[in-house]
């Protein structure tokens, strides 16, 4: 990939010659759609890119551009429940949801008719949550992409000095005592650690983490804040259900896995234990100079993280 002299991209306005759509699940509920298609003959394929927790698609914009110039398809819904896809509970700003099995369901139902309406290669990317939610989906059996990439997956959070099974415990009692809708945490994204300043956690790049607020100033809907008591105790139960080493095992897809070994957010030994266990995985490993937000982070980080992305494609992931 050649970066000399890139084009310069806005990253705070949606491309004009890109579709904000609604998709509806089998149950009907509305899910908001960012596409993004290339004229069918320069189509170098399709990617459905799963963003993470509390996210908006308005955040990717930027990584959208850069794999729409290479050719590739772009589609990317946000998950029931965030963004501009409505609340699955009472309070605008906390991100609930009763299981993550409804996820999975969202995702396998968007993936069959994505896949059936979009030329291949078919390539899913998930990051954080929506990467958690992708593998496993992937280890379940219910989609079969050409290829994937996990960005900063979230295949366990992380501890914050706390045992996980004691963590899960305290959610669940918490649960049980009626506050299972109300928000685990007031600031930052780490659960149990409220004081944690936000952008260190997330990016290094002081711009585009400021991208995420102007668009709540554009678009106040899409803002979501910390997760609620019933997220935390299903997230826990979903990332323990995931590392069953013979579901993993079976997931015989190309995988390339970005991470970081200092991340704050997730748990950087269950990747490396994934990753080891994933027949077709492989893994860039970045260290402090990269926060949680990899396609967000300054250029350095980012566009070694692009490279490598773009050359496992060309690799695992030929044009048809």
């Amino acid at each position: 990939m050649s970066r000399s002299n890139p084009p310069l991209f806005d990253r705070r306005s949606i491309p004009k010659d890109a579709q904000e759509l609604v998709w509806r699940a089998p149950d009907g509920w509305e899910i908001r759609q960012f596409e993004w298609t290339q004229p069918r003959k320069k189509s170098r394929g399709s990617i459905l890119f799963m963003t993470g927790r509390a996210d908006f698609y308005e955040k990717y914009l930027e990584t959208f551009h850069d794999f729409h110039a290479q050719g590739w398809n772009v589609t990317s819904p946000d998950w029931r429940g965030q963004g501009g896809s409505g609340r699955c509970g009472p309070h605008p700003h906390v991100g609930h949801i009763d299981d993550f099995a409804i996820w999975i369901d969202d995702l396998r139902a968007f993936y069959a008719e994505w896949r059936a309406n979009h030329p291949g290669p078919h390539i899913i990317i998930g990051h954080s949550m929506g990467g958690h939610l992708v593998a496993r989906a992937l280890a379940e059996q219910r989609i079969h992409p050409d290829a994937v990439i996990l960005s900063a997956p979230m295949l366990a959070p992380a501890g914050g000095g706390m045992p996980e099974w004691t963590a899960h415990l305290l959610s669940k009692i918490i649960c049980v005592f009626g506050r299972e809708k109300r928000r685990a945490w007031k600031v930052s994204e780490k659960p149990l650690e409220p004081e944690v300043l936000r952008q260190g956690l997330l990016t290094h790049d002081a711009a585009r983490y400021s991208d995420e607020f102007f668009w709540f100033g554009e678009r106040p809907d899409v803002r979501l804040g910390p997760a609620s008591w019933r997220w935390v105790e299903r997230a826990y139960s979903s990332t323990r259900q995931l590392r069953n080493r013979k579901h993993l095992e079976a997931a015989d897809t190309p995988v390339l896995v970005l991470a970081t070994a200092t991340d704050e957010l997730v748990d950087h030994a269950t990747i490396e234990r994934a990753v080891h266990l994933l027949p077709q995985a492989e893994m860039k490993l970045f260290g402090k100079e990269c926060a949680h937000e990899i396609y967000r982070e300054a250029d350095p980080v980012r566009d070694e993280a692009l490279q490598v992305s773009f050359e496992f494609l060309d690799r695992v992931a030929p044009s048809k």
